[in-house]
């Protein structure tokens, strides 16, 4: 299996690449995610899968080891292929998805293009504990010792509301902005709840 390449980027587009390696070159299909951390150098090094089919054999190409990690994961559910696998990673940062596999938001991950109700709880249920692996071995998005959103998440129950409940309204807010003072934070809650 080719799992890396090192070489010269000929071409670049949103959904794909082509690297150059003496004299070959191999077309990657890429995610959104990867494309704009492309360096603007034409040396490359990318992480690969190679994916073989009956009809045909397909080379995905990573800028992080993470990302691929994840797009194994997800292709290894039932019903999600490398397309749809490809489009979870151009929506969503690979961070995000496995926030939103580990905290079960159906709501998040059904927000992808092409992915229904079932097929979210599918992937949750069938990646939840591979993902709490996954997720300890990168930073978190989100500061665990965030200041703010526990003050929120405090002053939310004091007014009545199920911790959980706000905690899953909070982490979106602070994914929009992680920056969002403990006020800020309460007011949009309360919108949302």
């Amino acid at each position: 299996m080719i799992t890396h390449l090192r070489g010269r980027l000929i071409e670049k587009s949103p959904t794909h690449i082509i690297v150059e390696c003496n004299g070959v070159g191999y077309f990657l299909n890429i995610s959104l995610n990867t494309f704009e951390k492309l360096p603007v150098e034409e040396r490359i090094f990318i992480y690969t899968f190679l994916q073989v089919r009956e009809d045909a054999h397909t080379l995905y190409g990573f800028i992080e080891k993470y990302e691929r990690e994840v797009f194994i994961k997800l292709i290894s559910v039932s019903g999600i292929g490398a397309s749809t696998a490809r489009t979870m990673l151009s929506s969503l940062t690979p961070a995000q998805i496995v926030e939103a596999i580990t905290g079960e938001d159906v709501a998040l991950i059904k927000s992808v293009k092409g992915i229904g109700p079932k097929t979210a709880q599918r992937v949750i249920i069938d990646l939840k504990d591979k993902f709490v692996a996954l997720e300890e071995n990168q930073p978190s998005i989100l500061p665990k010792d965030n200041r703010q959103r526990e003050e929120a998440l405090s002053a939310l129950e004091t007014l009545g509301y199920k911790r959980k409940q706000s905690a899953k309204i909070v982490r979106k807010i602070l994914l929009e902005d992680p920056e969002a003072s403990t006020e800020t934070i309460i007011k949009k809650a309360l919108k949302k709840l």
